[in-house]
This record gives structure tokens, C-alpha cells and sequence, in this order.
């Protein structure tokens, strides 16, 4: 039997049947679809979506990055069991993706793209916004997301979708090869007719498998752990798409092995876990990143090994260092020249425990890195600790404040600028998913459009998005999204008039700050003193978020509390004290240096250059 239907129909009536199950759990595979409707999907997609718009939720974006950013929320919220889908038009609508598209697979996060593309008969040559190759016919804007997606096909013909659909399925919810997944569309095959299969259509249920560590692996792995002296877990994010963190606290308290994480894996054990160290690397804590130089096995789970974890591979420096690393993915398994477990996170770390019977590291060892803990503590309460309520905040007062007033499993999103290295450092995580840093992209502008998606994914949850000024300017538009879709996301918005951490990158570099404050700028090409006069409190309010605005920490205090309990889009505004307050970082990160100049500053810092760069290590 076969059903007569147009490309797009079939497209929206096969990703309502499809479900993912782990763990004996089922859900929706594909929860919605977001879009932005022009020439080449407003009378495919568009029609479909109000055909079937009782089996696919549609959600209205402002921009086509955006949608990406809060379907990669939504995904991330959902340890990668259920996605959305993101439908363009052709031209700027499907480019505008790239940039989402890139965070998603860097960060190994399910999101299906549907962007237009061009006629595949070739009616009219060229189209408006046709991007016209000299020797590549068939090439299209579109082709842009091939470096960046999981998977990639131009569907040229109706039936072409019937495997393709089948393998965009298997990619998003296979966790070792996850990311964006892009069906280029041709406008006129989305409207095409043509008689599918009813098999098409059935319900399909997808199982995210656990695979287990290999035996031998693992007896390699359980020798290593039992002959290291100084060994270090590094959790990476991993550790929550696999839902493991239980399995690690038990690793953690049978062992007695310590764990910090990185920015995607902060959470994974409670903040006031004895063995919790903090977050690890350039933006990490004191205690760590001092256990991190002298650990004789470094056991990472879940890690991708980013520059910033390894310090740009200075971090690791005991003579003998060794890695073990526990990865579903081979390819990040390999890296450090490791020992492997290509396995799940939560079935490697409950192997592990067993299969270690009782080993535990030196009771010295663990009182070391317990009065570690117990110093970064008081640092951290020194940063954070707000003196005079009267007084103008600091950023880490305005994290202190934040601390003070959520709950414990509220939602604390951020993605770029200063931001983010202070939050690794001082943050308290309660929770699994309270700590939502997108840092494998760091792209300014996720963090408001990934509160919606986290919303949406977490209805009863209270989403808080910590924004610069920078950031903000960077993509505002969502919010207008949030109050359409009347989801109570709260807003921190951050004032400190200028890009400041790329300022303080400038300055460390020999940049001299150039280019990095909004100020107002002299014929001569300086900035003066005074900065712009631009309100972006006015701003929010004006695309319908509730603001409050606090000058003062009391102030800031009462507007948090009162943001918490809105029903409302809502909006603190808050303008700091630029002084810097937060910890110094504790490792190196490689921004190579001019190799000659003639200003004082660049010369200093090449110097400073030359002598950090002296202690990378090719870990082989």
C-alpha cells in the first residue's frame, strides 16, 4: 500500500514516528520544528507543517542561527535522546545556519537542518539568491554545511528521501557520531507528489546503545589504575549525555580518586562532593590544576581534550604521565597517545568500579586534595562575597548573588566572554544540567536562544541566561521568540561597556586593548573616556521582556529574587564594576605572540611568550 503525498508531507509525517530508547525509556526523537519561511520552504515545509501541525509543534525564530542555538539547548537539556528539527529558505536563510550547525557538531549535539535549496529540475538558471558556480553546476549555498554536518545529502528526488531519512535518523541518535544532520531540500521536490511506501510512516524506535568495555581493555585499564600513585579523573561532557553521574560518584567514592571536569562536564559530581576539584585547565581551580601537574595517570571520560583542558598541553607534567581514556568515540578515545575503553561512559565507569574491588589511592593523597579543596573554597568565597550592599557590583558578586537565589536544579546557561572562565573557576553546581556552558564553539550570542531551548525541553525548570553586553548585541532577537512562545527565561544581563575578555586577551598579548570598548571614537582613530550612550536594558524591554534593573547589590539581590519567581520573560540588568576580581588563571592557553614589533607591550609579552611556550609536552 502506498500514500500520495508531496516530499515535504512526508518528510514532517515520517519525523512524527520516530523515537528514541534508552534504558527501556521512550521518547519523541524530533519534538518540533523551527523555522523561518521564504522562497524555498514557505510552500514545501510551510505547507506541510500546517497539514500535520497536530503531530509536529512548529516554533517561530527571528534568525536562522538562533533556531540552531535553541535546538542545540533542547538537545543538550535532553542528554541527546530527543532533537528538533530547523527548516530555511534558501540563500541567507540556509548560510545563516553554518555557524549553529559548526557548535552542534563540535559540541556532539543532535540537530536536524532542513535548509532550501535551489530547483533540481533547473527551470529558471540563475534563481534570486542563486549562488552561480563557474564549474560546478549542481553546487549550492547549501554545500557550506558539508564540513559541518554529520551527515549531508541534497535530496534531487522524491524518493531519494526514503534512505536518506532512514540514515539522517541513525546519525543523530547514534551518540558515537552525533551532530548536525543537514537534508538539503530543492523547492520545487519539496512540492513534488509521489506515492510512498505505508512502511514509511510506522513508528521507529531507535536504541542509543551502551556498548560495554572490551575485556581486555579493561583488565589494561584496572592495571594501570591499581599501579598509579597520583591518579586524576577528568570529567568531560560525556559524563552527562551518558547520564553516568551516579556511576562516577560511586567510581569516585570506592576509589577515592579525585575528579575535575571541563567546561561541558562541571556537574558531573555536586560542587561539596569531597572529590569534586572544580573545573580543570586554563580556566580551572587552584587545586586541580596543582594535582593536574603532578598526576602520574590522568583518566579522562567523556573529554574531547580541548587546548583549554590541557593548557594547550602544558598542563600535564609529571615525567611519566600516562592517559586512560573512557570515550564511546574512538577518535577521542586515541588521543594523548591513551590506553582506551571505547564504551559508554556509564557502563564503563560501573565496570571499572567492579572490576577494581575495592582499590583505593593513598589515604595521604586524599587528605592532600581534600585541603586543596578546602583553600579554593575560601577563594571562591572571597571573589564571590558582596561587601557593601550599596556598592556598585563586581561580575563575580553579580555570580554570588546569582548562587544565593537558585534552586537546585535551575539552569545556568553561558557561552562566551569573560564570563565563562569565571564561572568555571567559582560556580557552585548542584546539579547535573545547572551548569550549561557552551564552550566547545564559544559562540557569543547561544546563550538566550539555548535558554528557550532549554525551556522547552524543561517546562518546570527555572532558565537563567548570563550575558555580556557583547553577546547580547551579539543576537537580542530570541527574546521576542521567548515572549511569543510565553516561556519565563530569565535574562542577566551584564553591563560593563565593552568586550572584556577578549580586552584582557589584548592587553596579555600586546594588543594594548585595541578595538575591544564600546567608546566613542576621535577623528584621530582613539577612543575617548566616555562610553556610548546606549541603554540595552531600553532595549529588552522594547522586544517585550519584564526589566529590572539594579545598581547596587542589594538591588541586584532583590531583582534576582524577584526574576525567579516571574511567570514572564524577565530581565536583570546590572551594570559592574570593571575591576577585575575573579582568581587569576591558574594555566597557560597559547595565543601566539607578534615575533617582532616595535612597541614595548608586544615585546614583553613575546618575551613572556617564549618562556611558556618552553613547557609543552607532545604526550606520546
Amino acid at each position: 500500500m502506498s500514500v500520495r503525498l508531496t516530499t515535504a508531507q512526508a518528510l514532517v509525517r515520517f519525523l512524527a514516528a520516530q523515537h528514541t530508547e534508552r534504558d527501556g525509556v521512550r521518547r519523541r526523537l524530533i519534538t518540533g520544528m523551527w523555522g523561518i519561511f521564504g522562497h524555498g520552504n514557505v510552500a514545501g515545509l510551510g505547507q506541510a507543517l500546517v497539514e500535520y501541525a497536530d503531530v509536529m509543534p512548529y516554533h517561530q525564530g527571528r534568525n536562522e542561527q538562533a533556531m540552531v542555538h535553541a535546538a542545540v539547548g533542547h538537545a543538550r537539556q535532553l542528554n541527546r535522546l530527543s532533537a528538533q528539527a530547523v527548516t530555511t529558505s534558501i540563500g541567507p536563510g540556509a548560510t545563516n545556519l553554518v555557524t549553529g550547525a559548526a557548535l552542534a557538531t563540535i559540541n556532539r549535539l543532535p540537530v536536524l537542518l532542513l535548509p532550501g535549496d535551489y530547483f533540481a529540475a533547473h527551470p529558471a538558471d540563475p534563481l534570486l539568491q542563486q549562488l552561480e558556480h563557474p564549474v560546478e553546476a549542481d553546487v549550492s549555498v547549501n554545500d557550506t554545511l558539508r564540513p559541518v554536518s554529520r551527515y549531508f545529502d541534497r535530496i534531487a528526488r522524491p524518493e531519494a528521501l526514503i534512505a536518506s531519512a532512514l540514515q539522517a535518523m541513525r546519525v543523530l541518535t547514534d551518540p558515537a557520531e552525533t551532530g548536525a544532520v543537514t537534508l538539503a531540500l530543492p523547492q520545487d521536490v519539496q512540492a513534488e507528489a509521489y506515492d510512498w511506501p505505508e512502511e514509511f510512516f510506522a513508528e521507529r524506535v531507535w536504541r542509543v546503545r551502551r556498548p560495554a568495555p572490551d575485556p581486555a581493555e579493561l583488565a589494561e585499564a584496572v592495571r594501570a589504575i591499581r599501579a598509579a600513585e597520583r591518579p586524576l579523573l577528568v570529567a568531560g561532557g560525556g559524563v552527562h549525555h551518558s547520564e553516568a553521574e551516579a556511576a562516577l560518584r560511586a567510581f569516585a567514592e570506592a576509589t577515592g580518586i579525585p575528579v575535575a571536569s571541563t567546561q561541558a562536564g562541571k556537574g558531573s559530581l555536586r560542587h561539596d562532593h569531597p572529590a569534586d576539584l572544580g573545573g580543570i585547565g586554563h580556566t580551572g581551580t587552584a587545586v586541580a590544576d596543582g594535582l593536574a601537574r603532578t598526576a602520574d595517570l590522568v583518566i579522562g571520560v567523556g573529554t574531547r581534550y580541548t587546548d583549554f583542558t590541557t593548557a594547550s598541553g602544558t598542563l600535564f607534567q609529571h615525567p611519566e604521565v600516562g592517559f586512560l581514556n573512557l570515550n564511546i568515540t574512538a577518535f577521542d578515545a586515541h588521543k594523548l597517545a591513551a590506553r582506551t575503553l571505547v564504551c559508554d561512559a556509564r557502563s564503563g565507569l560501573e565496570r571499572l568500579t567492579e572490576a577494581l574491588d575495592g582499590h583505593r589511592v593513598d589515604p595521604a593523597y586524599e587528605a592532600e586534595y581534600r585541603t586543596g579543596k578546602e583553600r579554593w573554597e575560601q577563594v571562591v568565597e572571597a571573589a564571590c562575597r558582596a561587601g557593601d550592599p550599596s556598592a556598585v557590583p563586581t561580575q563575580t558578586q553579580v555570580l554570588g548573588a546569582l548562587d544565593a537565589v537558585v534552586g537546585e536544579t535551575d539552569v545556568v546557561i553561558n557561552a562566551a566572554g569573560s564570563l565563562p572562565g569565571d564561572l568555571h573557576k567559582l560556580w557552585r553546581a548542584r546539579s547535573p544540567r545547572q551548569y550549561h556552558l557552551e564552550y566547545g564553539y564559544s559562540c557569543m550570542g547561544y546563550e538566550i536562544p539555548a535558554a528557550i531551548g532549554v525551556q522547552q525541553a524543561a517546562p518546570d525548570t527555572v532558565v537563567w541566561a548570563l550575558v555580556g553586553d557583547g553577546t547580547y548585541l551579539m543576537m537580542p532577537t530570541e527574546i521576542v521568540t521567548a515572549v511569543q512562545e510565553g516561556l519565563p527565561v530569565n535574562l542577566v544581563l551584564v553591563q560593563n561597556h565593552g568586550y572584556a575578555s577578549i580586552g584582557g586577551l589584548s592587553e596579555s598579548v600586546g594588543g594594548e586593548r585595541y578595538g575591544t570598548a564600546y567608546r566613542h571614537r576621535a577623528a584621530d582613530g582613539t577612543f575617548t573616556g566616555a562610553p556610548l550612550p546606549v541603554d540595552l536594558a531600553a532595549n529588552a524591554a522594547s522586544l517585550g521582556m519584564e526589566v529590572l534593573r539594579a545598581k547596587t547589590v542589594a538591588e541586584l539581590r532583590d531583582a534576582l529574587a524577584r526574576a525567579r519567581a516571574s511567570d514572564r520573560p524577565t530581565c536583570v540588568y546590572v551594570e559592574t564594576d570593571p575591576a577585575p576580581t575573579a582568581p587569576p588563571a591558574e594555566a597557560w592557553w597559547d595565543v601566539p605572540v607578534a615575533e617582532t614589533a616595535t612597541r614595548k607591550a608586544a615585546i614583553g609579552a613575546r618575551e613572556q611568550y617564549d618562556r611558556q611556550v618552553a613547557a609543552r609536552r607532545r604526550h606520546l
